[in-house]
């Protein structure tokens, strides 16, 4: 029937505690970088990988870098990490939130490391595009019948 919209009652939440919640996020490549450019608020998917319970994430657009990376002698920029799988149809899923401080992985071993793990988006060596979110903030909630 053209229009018609099916109807799902409404979703428990429940909350995640921290180890569940980063292992869903390590149960996942796709997320959403949250970071400050030009002193708005700015949102980009990436891919990432889990090193421990820091996330790796790649980066593709050299501006978008630019504003994400903190001078060298900083603990980082803050920034928040989001990724979920939420079905469309039943809206059962999770959500992920981190929060944490972004720094530039720059050690040529780690970037070699990281290189063969994730996957790239565009045509593009992973050269020092790479950043380590070190989460303080980690907050996740599943939605159940």
């Amino acid at each position: 029937m053209a229009g018609h919209r099916e109807t799902v009652a409404p979703r428990r939440m429940a909350h995640l505690d921290r180890a569940e919640a980063l292992r869903l996020l390590g149960s996942v490549s796709l997320g959403r970088i949250v970071f400050t450019q030009q002193a708005l608020p700015a949102i980009r998917p990436v891919n990432h990988l889990m090193d421990g319970e820091d996330i790796i994430v790649r980066l593709h657009d050299g501006a978008t870098l630019a504003s994400v990376v903190a001078p060298a002698d900083t603990r980082g920029v803050v920034v928040a990490y989001e990724a979920d799988v939420i079905d469309a149809r039943t809206h059962l899923g999770w959500s992920v939130v981190v929060t944490g401080y972004a720094r530039r992985v720059t050690d040529a071993a780690e970037l070699a490391r990281f290189s063969n793990r994730l996957r790239p988006w565009a045509d593009a060596p992973l050269g020092d595009a790479a950043l380590r979110i070190r989460p303080d903030l980690v907050t996740g909630l599943r939605l159940t019948e």
